[in-house]
């Protein structure tokens, strides 16, 4: 049977199926048993007033401790097993697998710095040292990423969802990152792959203190003209049959040197496998469990930082 106590034994082994290291993990885990006992009863409340039957702590109990269905919850994520496979790891009916992750979920959300959080916070910024705070060098970078999902079975849903670019079903998100790589902020919904990135940026996008430059990839080529109060940084185009100048050349290296660290912020979203392969989730249960993963990781750049 997996569990804390057998697998903290093992801190290297811990970071491979959990995606954080053991310090990490307990400084989160504190937070959330804090939490724990009163989102049960808010929880359990919500369910007397739909003519609950039972009082409050009542039925059937939890076979776990919070610690162990947190980490049972972050092993799904990180390895993205079956709930069979995990219900076998953790000596639990596949079921309770399914009901005790979607229960750890919400009091896991607010323990850790959700992209939403952080572009609450960016959005009531005054000074230039508050900007300069979340924006070092007064830098952002902005981009889309991509996710296969399985295949609809609607007619109208596989055509909205197919990727031209990537051949496949897909759900996009976009993501705002700063210089170090923390995510400032995370589309709300997720869109259809077929969309194009400007598209998704011009339904959701994020506003920037006027000190801050964003920069973009070619794929949002035109937004000078779109969103003239906006700094936009973008690479030199390349027209038809005319090639760029030296100069040109050197200033788009420089460029994709600054842009990289978004793509490095998507790869370490990527790496929890829940994220990085084919999604076999309800959709609706997309932009919940890419909220929690982007927290996660935004957790672990301030961890670091601290450190």
């Amino acid at each position: 049977m997996l569990n804390y106590d057998r697998l903290s034994k093992k801190p290297l082994l811990f970071r491979s199926f959990t995606g954080l290291e053991l310090s990490e993990f307990d400084s989160i885990c504190q937070e959330v048993e804090s939490k724990y006992l009163q989102y049960e009863i808010k929880r359990l409340s919500k369910r007397k007033e739909r003519r609950r039957t039972r009082s409050i702590g009542a039925g059937r109990h939890f076979k776990l401790s919070v610690r162990d269905r947190l980490l049972m919850l972050l092993v799904y994520y990180k390895l993205y097993i079956t709930h069979t496979l995990s219900g076998f790891l953790f000596d639990l009916d596949q079921s309770n697998v399914h009901r005790d992750i979607r229960y750890m979920e919400p009091v896991v959300s607010s323990c850790i710095p959700l992209p939403q959080k952080l572009y609450n916070i960016t959005r009531r910024l005054r000074t230039v040292q508050e900007v300069e705070l979340y924006f070092p060098g007064f830098k952002a970078f902005i981009d889309s990423t991509e996710q296969e999902i399985q295949r609809p079975k609607d007619k109208r849903k596989r055509k909205n969802y197919y990727s031209g670019k990537k051949k496949r079903h897909t759900v996009k998100t976009q993501l705002m990152v700063n210089t170090e790589g923390k995510i400032l902020h995370k589309s709300n919904q997720h869109k259809k792959g077929r969309q194009h990135d400007y598209t998704v940026y011009k339904d959701e996008h994020p506003i920037t203190p006027p000190q801050v430059k964003n920069y973009f990839d070619l794929g949002y080529y035109g937004i000078e003209n779109d969103f003239p109060d906006l700094k936009a940084i973008l690479p030199v185009k390349k027209k038809r049959n005319i090639e760029l100048t030296k100069t040109e050349k050197r200033y788009n290296k420089r460029h994709s040197k600054q842009r990289v660290i978004v793509e490095h912020t998507i790869c370490r979203i990527k790496k929890f496998g829940i994220m990085g392969s084919r999604y076999r989730n309800r959709l609706k249960r997309y932009d919940g469990i890419s909220d929690i993963v982007s927290g996660l990781v935004n957790y672990r750049i301030i961890h670091r930082t601290r450190r």
